[in-house]
């Protein structure tokens, strides 16, 4: 499968429009672009701009996959011109825009549960609309009745064609028939040939039968929360990577991170799940086989907090600052070094044997010329590394430091906890 010539090295950045600024709006969301792009950030994944349900609210803004209407934003973010302009100001600085899409379910309110059929929701023994899980502010919709697939792909199509949107990230898609996301996939790529699908799911079928570019990497973030913890060691990661090949297709892209909305504001932020690993496992994400590395809100910044939900919490306004220059160093790696592309185009791993595999990761990644070679210390520990180079000994450049390192036939050297080195040539 080809994909969006953007994404193969993309960055992508998830914006949580309600608490990245002060105002909570796309207009001041639109402003704050210049600075992600400078970053090195290539699309933005908007969370949900749509208007939200107020049946069953939680907290005094409500969820927003709690949606009410999918062909219209939240007036508390602004209007469809405000929308616009954001997507306009992202074009013009070379950024793309993948909207956030609730397929399963829409709010308790919904335009749809008093314009449409009553065949278009599922129903409980009442009659009622069925909640989904406990999220007792949504109505799950009926996938039964194909015509709730046309009226999806339809307001999908709305925000490709008359907006310009880029893709979409496709909530809990695991609970929606395989068979609609290809459909539609193909539906809107007739509107839109390069458009971007990131599933928030890992089953293997949404890339066989659901024609998503990308899907969530849970189970490695969990992994890697288990690592920083040490409740397993690192062999559990490289387990996983070997087993990622034999599960996904070689072109399929895995989104990987340390935080996104979730797990920021239920399990706590990088600074609390990951604590003196965070630095390591962030820099894990950029060179994994496979991976699409993802920024969420304040972590360009460095901002340790774990937002509220249901309620405005925006973070305190703020320039660039070391974890900026942290992320920017990251994103010219990717870019600058197609073996470590996603999609297919880059290089798997080629494990460098060491003496302490429970605490290192010693890697190579090659493709079209290019060599990355990563050397990390994945443990709080402090370890006396031993490991030959072989053919992959000479002079490179420490992509983090910037500086020429000569990679020796045989290194011995200490390495501190969490510690890396990310060589490039």
């Amino acid at each position: 499968m080809l994909h969006p010539e953007w994404s193969y090295q993309a960055v992508i950045y998830e914006m949580n429009v309600r608490q990245l600024t002060a105002e909570g709006t796309l207009r001041a969301a639109a402003a704050r672009l210049a600075f992600l792009r400078e970053m090195g950030i290539d699309a933005v994944w908007l969370m949900p701009i749509y208007p939200i349900g107020e049946v069953n609210r939680k907290g005094t803004l409500g969820s927003y996959y709690s949606v009410r209407d999918y062909c219209a934003v939240n007036p508390e973010m602004g209007n469809m011109a405000d929308f616009d302009h954001f997507v306009q100001t992202a074009h013009a600085l070379g950024l793309k825009v993948v909207l956030d899409w609730v397929a399963n379910h829409t709010s308790r309110d919904a335009r749809w549960l008093a314009e449409r059929p009553a065949s278009w929701y599922e129903r409980d023994a009442e009659g009622q609309p069925a909640v989904p899980w406990d999220w007792a502010d949504t109505a799950k919709l009926n996938y039964a009745n194909r015509s709730v697939w046309d009226a999806e792909a339809e307001a999908m199509e709305f925000w490709v064609r008359e907006h310009a949107v880029d893709g979409f990230r496709c909530d809990m898609a695991m609970l929606v028939p395989v068979e609609f996301w290809g459909v539609t996939a193909d539906r809107l790529r007739r509107v839109k040939p390069d458009l971007f699908l990131l599933a928030e799911a890992e089953e293997r079928n949404l890339f066989d039968q659901g024609g998503f570019d990308a899907c969530y990497a849970w189970e490695m973030h969990h992994l890697m929360n288990d690592v920083a913890r040490q409740r397993v060691r690192v062999t559990a990661l490289r387990d996983y990577i070997y087993a990622d090949r034999e599960r996904f297709p070689e072109w399929g892209m895995r989104l990987v991170f340390t935080s996104n909305h979730d797990e920021n504001t239920w399990s706590g932020s990088e600074f609390t799940r990951m604590g003196d690993a965070r630095e390591a496992m962030a820099v894990f994400t950029f060179v994994v086989p496979r991976g699409l590395p993802l920024v969420y809100t304040g972590q360009e910044v460095g901002y340790d907090h774990s937002f509220a939900f249901f309620d405005r919490d925006p973070m305190p306004t703020c320039g660039a600052n070391a974890f900026t220059a942290f992320y920017r160093r990251l994103a010219d790696l990717r870019h600058a070094n197609p073996a470590l592309a996603a999609g297919g185009r880059g290089g798997e791993m080629i494990e460098i044997r060491n003496n302490a595999e429970d605490c290192l990761m010693t890697f190579v990644r090659e493709a079209g010329g290019n060599r990355v070679v990563a050397i990390m210390n994945l443990s709080p520990y402090a370890i006396h590394a031993d490991y030959y180079t072989g053919i992959y000994a000479g002079l490179y450049t420490d992509a983090m430091m910037g500086t020429n390192y000569e990679l020796r036939g045989h290194v011995e050297e200490d390495m501190a906890p969490w510690s890396y080195r990310i060589l490039t040539r």
